[in-house]
Formats: structure tokens, sequence, C-alpha cells
């Protein structure tokens, strides 16, 4: 059996639903160029940390200098039965445990697989966190393209997916990667979207509601409104997508992806003391937004159901 069989076998095997290889080139220069003009245009909003580290974000080698490929995996979230969610909205990724610390012992099991096969087997595991353009390797490696939502698309599994990498000095065989845009005329994603963050030229990240749920300081009253109940994140271009309608479902429960039913009152998050933040936040992405931020959505929420109310 090829390596690159056994890799992907491996990888599956570890609860991964999809595994593809890229080389170790830089990202092309049109990207490049386009995610420039992207930051140019203020489409980031605060997150200032999208503009820091620019070649690294593109270049492989500039993580490890002896890399000559990328593997690249996504795992499926789509929950196997409807998660109750009243009276706030959690975006449904939150409610697996940490993605970060999941993925990554994933795949550094993934990586001493790879190490008992050669002695010689240099690699840096990369999810999310770090400056890393994890959407355009994962086109490379086959996985899939990116979709008007601008999120990674499978033609099997839909949009809910979560991805890591491993850039390794091993020379593998590549897979052939995607480049056409399968929406083709739909625009559901782009309909559902509350504050038309989403559009048929781009994508304005400021005015996304998973931004706005975690960005400091103040939201506008504008977009205060449109925010509903959304309590973190949002999930309205991933239901809308019809992709996602048909893709399988999550079934983690074996390795312990599995998530939570939440019910929570708004007038619960407002009272909540650090500790009863702490608790509810643990081994959850939700941890990352504190509690300052945490119970100004949950303010947000409340006041917009009153208005739903009166």
């Amino acid at each position: 059996m090829r390596i690159e069989d056994e890799i992907k076998n491996k990888a599956l095997s570890l609860g991964f639903d999809l595994a593809g290889i890229t080389t170790a080139d830089d990202i092309d220069f049109r990207h490049i160029e386009n995610y420039k003009q992207w930051l140019s245009a203020g489409c980031a909003g605060l997150m200032t940390y999208l503009s820091a580290n620019l070649d690294k974000r593109f270049s492989p080698r500039l993580h490890l200098p002896d890399a000559k490929s990328v593997i690249c995996v996504a795992i499926n979230y789509k929950p196997a039965k409807p998660i109750s969610q009243n009276p706030v909205q959690i975006a449904l990724f939150a409610l697996y445990p940490d993605y970060h610390i999941f993925i990554k012992e994933k795949l550094q099991l993934l990586a001493d697989f790879l190490m008992s096969k050669d002695s010689n087997f240099k690699y840096k595991i990369r999810v999310d966190s770090l400056p890393f353009a994890e959407r355009l390797f994962a086109i490379r490696a086959g996985l899939g393209f990116i979709g008007k939502n601008r999120l990674l698309t499978n033609a099997k599994y839909g949009s809910f997916l979560l991805l890591g990498e491993i850039i390794t000095n091993m020379e593998l065989q590549p897979d052939n990667h995607v480049e056409q845009q399968a929406c083709g005329d739909c625009r559901k994603c782009i309909e559902s979207c509350p504050t038309k963050a989403i559009c048929d030229n781009g994508f304005d990240a400021s005015k996304c509601i998973s931004y706005l749920t975690m960005k400091k300081g103040d939201v506008d009253d504008e977009l205060k409104s449109k925010m509903g109940t959304h309590l973190f994140g949002c999930d309205e271009c991933l239901r809308a997508c019809p992709y996602n309608d048909k893709s399988p479902a999550c079934e983690k429960q074996q390795i312990g992806f599995v998530p939570r039913d939440i019910k929570i009152k708004p007038q619960e998050i407002i009272g909540w003391t650090e500790k009863d933040f702490e608790t509810f936040t643990a081994n959850s992405t939700m941890h990352w937004i504190g509690l300052e931020k945490m119970k100004r959505n949950a303010i947000i929420c409340k006041n917009n159901l009153q208005n739903l109310c009166d």
C-alpha cells in the first residue's frame, strides 16, 4: 500500500472524515493579492491578527524550512439530532469539546504513526489558531471548494467542517486540487445572512454575527438588533446551505466528540460570576471571549427577545 493511502486510512481511523495531501509550495499569488485587498477594505474589522505574519500565512516553509508536503484533514460536526437552543443560540462547533485540543491530539497520533514509518520525519501541526491559510491548502488537497458562504464545502460532507494540518518534510504524492465553486445559482446563504455580511461580491467579516459576538468593545445599535438571540457565533449560512441538508451526521461518540444540549436564559448569564463562566465554558471554544463579552451578548439577546414580545 502506498504511504499516501496509509496516511489517509490512519486519519480516517482516528476519526477524521476527510484527508488529503498537497505540496508545501506557497499559495498562488492571486489568492494572496485578493486577501490583501480584503484587508485593505477593512473587512477584517478589529481582527488585526489577520494582517500579521502575512508571508507565513501562505508559505508552509516559513513554518518548517524543509517542508515538502501538507497533510490536510477535516472532521464533520453536523449533529446527529437537532440541538435545542432556546432561548439563546450557540454556534454548533462550540457545543463540542474544544476542537483545537481535539484535532491537535488526533493529528499528534497521526504524526506518531508517520514517525514510526520514517525516523527522519519532521513536522508541524496547525489547527486554526496560528497564521495558516487552511482553507486554501484544503482546496489544493482535494477536500472541497469555497462556497458562497466563504466556507470550505465538500460535496458529501457539506460545510460543517473543522480543519487541521500537518506540515511535513516527507515528500508525498499530492492529490488533485479543487478549483471550481459548485454553488451554481444558489444564493441561500447570502439571503439567510441577517446582517448581509455575505454578498455576491465578497464577505465583510466586520458585519458577521460570529465576529460580532466575539469582538471587543460595543456593537453598533443597528447590528445589535440583527444579532437576534445569537449568544456565541452564528450558523445561519450553514443551515441554509443545501449541501448540509443531505450531508451525513457526525457520529463520533466512541471518541468523545459529542455536542452538549444547552438550555439557558440570557438573564442567568447576566448574573454570572467568573466561576460560573469558567464552569459553563470548560473545554469549549466559548472560553475565548471571556465573561465580559458573554454578558454583553446576553444583554443583546435579552433586549432582542423583549422586542420580539412587544
